[in-house]
């Protein structure tokens, strides 16, 4: 009988594929090798501006001194919110060679959202748009360990007139400092701090736990060095390869899977800011790009673009989707919209730093007859994945279970949490709280979750953070919020809410004061008004009865 210590995933590689890379380098080491053997070469492409490698050493050395003069220390944390501009990148290597540590946040969070993760992390510095910083994060990181705070003008990196040359804010952000300015005022090297080892933290990325409160994973230079370098091994892209930037880089996927492996590999990353489908476009055919990777609801976006044709994706050789379900309707749609490219699945988590199965180069996923599921690929090299009952004990293949995955990519815990470290990580093996299965060629498919977490648009959703700021209106007395199936956005968020005796609301009300408090992809599309909600005989409230009736 087959067992998952087999590895039966492994017939689908090649031998050059599974060439083990024992400690590989740090990405930050692997990108100084890349400056000094080609200086000249381009990194990032925003727009129309190029920032070769040489350049972008030079200014992440700039801010790393700028940073370690202003009292950043090796060890601290540089919360980055930014969307996918060229600061972003420089702010991530001059905090690694500075010595400390990433807190990627996304821009899209509000005051109590960034409130709280930077209480969390203990952050000394941050970085955001100017915009954000005078709307409202000057204020909420005046409460916060924060003492550094540097600003990012998007605008200004679309020099049009010489697109060879970056320039800096045009006006200072009052009490923070321009990251472009501040990286080229400060005098001498980068600190005299040694090169990350693997065990020591890249990241802390914040996802929601059991709480409902987002939680930091570590994620180490050794977990993403690993990743980045098992892509750039199985893909192969020629050494001018152009990768485009489509999914967030304060995501894991973005920043693992797009930048730290093309800078591992000394190739190019094109950004576009934020994604928008006509800019996508425009951007595919004027950088021409070789891989990508995004959410199913991207790539269902540019489909429905009437101007998009296939002489737009003729560049790729592979396109990866993942961070939300992808029906195999749309990848048929997007193989005859796109001239034959075959969308390609895969499956991670910010615990895995990022990918952990993915659809091998040259293969394409089957679907599961039964459940007409898509598999979301296979382990890849140095991976194991098994599938447990509740007891943790192996259910034979084609049984569904609990996913576990262990590997050089999974982390080693939670940011000062030791008992949810522990509970999810029991002998370094991650319990991912996804119920899957996987068949006897190592196929692995997701088919639901154990937990009630949402994921709209690849993002991920607690429904008791939701639930949290619908309490905090008058009107409402019971809260419930579940995910429902959306075509669009592969599952939206769906408020249930008794009311509080003589009280009054209209759904949307309730809709627009969610807006106003929550992440665009949080807030809830659909309120429906129960006089009374499904409970437990101990009252507790039966979010999974409410599900089920949503359909």
């Amino acid at each position: 009988m087959m067992r998952y210590a087999d590895r039966p995933w492994l017939k689908h590689f090649t031998e050059e594929q599974l060439e083990d890379v024992e400690n590989p380098p740090s990405v930050l080491h692997s990108f100084l090798e890349a400056a000094e053997r080609a200086p000249a070469r381009p990194a990032l492409r925003y727009f129309d501006g190029t920032v070769s490698y040489g350049e972008l050493d030079a200014l992440s050395d700039g801010l790393a001194r700028r940073l370690a003069d202003r009292g950043f220390a090796p060890g601290d944390r540089l919360a980055v919110m930014l969307q996918n501009v060229p600061q972003f990148v420089i702010a991530l290597l001059a905090a690694w060679k500075a010595g400390g540590a990433v807190v990627p946040v996304n821009p899209m969070y509000k005051e109590g959202e960034l409130a709280h993760i930077l209480a969390d992390a203990g952050a000394t510095a941050i970085v955001c748009s100017e915009r954000a910083w005078h709307d409202y994060v000057r204020a909420t990181a005046a409460l916060s360990p924060v003492r550094i705070a540097l600003t990012a003008s998007e605008l200004d990196l679309q020099t049009r007139d010489d697109p060879r040359v970056l320039t800096a804010g045009r006006r200072p952000a009052d009490d923070a400092e321009d990251v472009l300015t501040a990286a080229r005022a400060a005098a001498g090297p980068r600190p005299d701090v040694a090169l990350p080892r693997s065990g020591d933290t890249a990241l802390i990325s914040y996802t929601s736990g059991t709480s409902g409160r987002p939680k930091g994973a570590i994620n180490t230079h050794g977990n993403i060095s690993f990743n980045a370098h098992r892509q750039v091994r199985v893909q192969d892209f020629p050494a001018d390869a152009v990768v485009f930037a489509l999914a967030p880089l304060f995501h894991i996927t973005g920043l693992v899977c797009e930048l730290a492996a093309a800078l591992s590999a000394g190739h190019t990353v094109a950004l576009a800011y934020r994604f928008e489908p006509g800019v996508v476009l425009d951007a595919f055919r004027e950088h021409r790009p070789v891989y990508t990777v995004g959410p199913s609801t991207a790539f269902m976006a540019l489909l429905a673009r009437p101007d998009a044709t296939a002489e737009d994706f003729a560049s790729f050789q592979l396109i990866s989707s993942g961070g939300a379900p992808l029906p195999p309707a749309v990848v048929e749609a997007f193989r005859i919209r796109s001239g034959g490219l075959y969308l390609a699945n895969g499956y991670g988590l910010t615990e895995c730093t990022a990918p952990c199965a993915s659809v091998p180069p040259g293969r394409e996923a089957p679907v599961d007859p039964e459940s007409g599921t898509l598999a979301v690929g296979v382990p890849g090299p140095g991976t194991m994945i098994r599938i447990l009952d509740d007891k943790g004990a192996e259910v034979p293949f084609g049984e569904s279970g609990e996913i576990a995955v262990s590997g050089p990519m999974v982390v080693p815990g939670y940011w000062n949490k030791p008992e949810e470290s522990a509970a999810a990580l029991p002998g370094g093996e991650l319990l991912t709280g996804d119920i899957g299965f996987m068949d006897e060629d190592g196929w692995l498919y997701v088919v639901d979750r154990k937990k009630d977490m949402i994921s709209a648009s690849g993002f991920k959703v607690w429904p008791r953070e939701v639930e949290d700021v619908l309490y905090t209106h008058p009107a409402v007395r019971e809260a419930a919020v579940v995910g429902v199936p959306d075509s669009y956005r592969g599952e939206s968020v769906k408020a249930y809410v008794s009311l509080r005796p003589g009280a009054s609301a209209e759904p949307a009300e309730l809709i627009a004061y969610c807006k106003e408090r929550l992440a665009a992809y949080k807030y809830p599309r659909e309120v429906e008004m129960l006089v009374e909600l499904p409970k437990t005989a101990t009252g507790k409230i039966l979010r999974r009865e409410l599900k089920t009736s949503a359909g």
